[in-house]
């Protein structure tokens, strides 16, 4: 098994150090990148297994990052905030940011998001015996390819939210609460934050959905969660 490559973008130096050296001690392959732009560079060049992100960055915000990183690769990204606005969090989950942290954090839970995004990650690309296209009412998904088609059109999915579509997909029918889906999709306890998961939701209905305000797939059962009709 080869060893995981985590693309680090901090400028505080001290902050990177630390990331750095518990990278490394968990066994993981540690590049850095100070600013936005080298960010881009060292993601293209390094092809990293995951990208530790900061929003407040010289040159280009991680914001900038992240939207151009999300046109060419499907890479996980984990961004970082100092701020404790909803908005930034939210802002960083619609342009394609599978999880986001707020400094200060404790790195035993860092570590743990990291290992989970990277075991969905290593799922997504080598799924488990069984059936690897699934077909829903003009949805066709293949998760060996980790592609998703709406009536023959390719679909521009997030791997988070792919996972989710995949998820559902193979559960159409069965509600799940956002507490069971921050579970079984994100792979860890998030601590009570359920508006990732209504986030995710939403965008996914805006690319799955011929209306997104009239949902005819994926349903809103109030009180108690979602699920994909089929």
């Amino acid at each position: 098994m080869s060893v995981a490559k985590i693309l680090i973008v901090e400028d505080d130096r001290n902050l990177l150090d630390t990331l750095k050296y518990n990278l490394r001690k968990e066994g993981y392959n540690a590049v850095a990148a100070f600013d936005g732009a080298e960010a881009l560079d060292v993601a293209r060049q390094e092809k990293p297994d995951l990208i530790i992100l900061d929003i407040m960055l010289p040159k280009l915000s991680g914001f900038e990052v992240c939207r151009i990183l999300r046109k060419e690769m499907t890479v996980p990204i984990l961004m970082l905030t100092a701020k404790t606005e909803e908005v930034d969090k939210i802002v960083g989950l619609e342009i394609g940011a599978d999880d986001y942290m707020t400094k200060p954090f404790s790195m035993r839970e860092l570590l743990a998001r990291l290992g989970a995004m990277l075991r969905r990650a290593e799922m997504a690309v080598q799924p488990p015996g069984g059936e690897t296209v699934l077909k829903i009412d003009g949805l066709e998904i293949d998760i060996a390819r980790h592609r998703a088609f709406l009536r023959g059109t390719a679909l521009e999915l997030s791997p988070k939210e792919f996972d989710l579509l995949v998820f559902l997909a193979k559960n159409k029918g069965f509600v799940f609460s956002r507490e069971q889906l921050l579970d079984k999709v994100w792979g860890y306890d998030y601590a009570g934050d359920t508006r990732t998961v209504d986030v995710h939701i939403r965008w996914l209905r805006q690319k799955i959905e011929s209306d997104p305000t009239n949902p005819t797939l994926l349903m809103t059962i109030r009180g108690t969660g979602y699920k994909l009709e089929g």
